[in-house]
């Protein structure tokens, strides 16, 4: 199957007109920059790469080759992309690649998860009177009023009963045990 896709890739170079251009200076033994012809396989060398025309099949079929054969085992994006780089290069490949590996069934399914597993929820205390627990938070960003641009709001947990007292944005560790005092 690889010799069928260099003969393809030999005949497709020759059809494109602006790499027909380049091959014909190269068999003239002009120099052309960043091309170059391997001598054996008489492939287009774009930075010493083999040049993959504008066809989407062959293309596929590269991925397929260094990314779902077995020997390649679905390595990620980052992986295929740096091991195709290495031998072949077409426009716009980084953009395929990645579309490809992301829409790659066997990757999704066998991905790695890279984050911590989540803990168990556990429920608050009861608690047992009012005032024994106070939730709290700050509702912030408001419009200056009276030079304050925060809420403190406060909850007792046992009554439901609310406390609103403005505040700064900028208020302190300080400044809020200022307040409950």
């Amino acid at each position: 199957m690889f010799s069928e896709l260099i003969e393809q890739i030999q005949k497709e170079v020759w059809q494109e007109k602006d790499y027909r251009e380049v091959l014909k200076k190269l068999a003239r033994d002009e120099s052309v920059s960043y091309y170059s012809l391997e001598p054996q396989a008489k492939l287009l060398l774009f930075k010493d790469r083999v040049l993959i025309p504008r066809n989407a099949e062959n293309q596929h079929n590269i991925l397929q080759k260094c990314h779902d054969s077995p020997l390649a085992g679905h390595p990620g994006q980052e992986k295929t992309l740096k091991l195709i780089k290495r031998d072949f290069y077409w426009a716009g490949m980084n953009q395929f690649i990645k579309d490809y590996v992301s829409s790659c069934q066997q990757c999704s399914i066998n991905k790695n998860i890279h984050q911590k597993k989540f803990g168990l929820l556990k429920p608050l205390q009861i608690p047992s009177g009012p005032c024994n627990y106070l939730s709290m938070d700050f509702i912030t960003q408001f419009p200056l009023s009276n030079n304050f641009d925060s809420i403190l709001v406060v909850v007792d947990r046992f009554s439901k009963m609310e406390i609103f007292i403005p505040a700064y944005g900028t208020i302190t560790s300080v400044d809020l045990a200022q307040i409950f005092i």
